[in-house]
């Protein structure tokens, strides 16, 4: 029993050490298992707040849904339920969108070219590309391109504004994250080749003009390059003007 009870306290304390983030490691680039370790160095204070509903969060990741009126499109009994009320790390260029056109995505997928491809690594960590969603929104956005297609969504998570069409495979982002969306999504293609329809880059750029960098989209953007050193570009040219 002795025994045992140390066994437990040797595997906390592993945990614990593996969990921890040194505020003091050199910039660099990270797989996305590390990439989002190290997240919780770029997302603190003003900026615990999700992309698609606006909703806070506190250090454990729990959602307050009383900030945002967010209220779940699943049934509270559902074992799904449960993804409602957790962070996730949500790619804005999906990992299928990066990934679809390499030899290791169609000899594996997205867990082969995680597990075996330097370049989607990079990518599927890249901090400008992710941004903290409430997993049931995460799930839901799955792989579907955004758009924009009307100017009344009906609510489906509450007060939150962003909806799913999932008939049609498409998702309309509430408008205080369209600008940071188009900024990450003209970033990827930018920096990694990331293939982007004409109608795509045209509503990128559209919401470029339209949703300006903000203060904190500023703030996020110079946390980023402590962490991983690099800017934005289409961010942090708009900050230093």
């Amino acid at each position: 029993m002795k025994s045992f009870g140390i066994i437990l306290l040797l595997a906390v304390f592993i945990a614990i050490a593996w969990s921890r983030v040194d505020p003091t490691a050199a910039p660099k680039h990270y797989n996305y298992r590390d990439a989002s370790k190290q997240l919780r160095r770029v997302y603190y204070g003003e900026l615990q707040e999700t992309l698609y509903c606006g909703c806070r969060y506190d250090d454990k990741k729990n959602v307050d849904f009383s900030s945002c009126n967010f209220k779940p499109r699943e049934n509270p009994k559902r074992k799904s339920f449960k993804r409602a009320e957790r962070i996730e790390w949500e790619h804005m260029v999906t990992a299928h969108n990066m990934g679809q056109h390499l030899p290791c995505w169609r000899d594996g997928g997205r867990k082969n070219c995680s597990a075996n491809d330097t370049t989607f690594k990079i990518m599927e960590g890249d901090m400008h590309n992710l941004y903290p969603a409430i997993g049931e929104v995460n799930g839901d956005r799955n792989n579907f391109m955004y758009s924009q297609w009307t100017n009344d969504p009906e609510p489906m998570y509450g007060g939150c504004k962003t909806i799913v069409d999932f008939k049609l495979k498409k998702a309309q982002p509430r408008e205080e994250a369209r600008g940071i969306i188009a900024r990450a999504s003209l970033y990827m293609e930018k920096t990694y080749g990331v293939n982007l329809s004409k109608q795509d880059r045209k509503l990128f750029e559209a919401w470029d003009k339209m949703y300006p960098v903000t203060d904190k989209e500023c703030e996020r953007d110079r946390r980023i390059f402590k962490v991983q050193g690099d800017h934005n570009p289409f961010v942090y040219e708009k900050c230093e003007k």
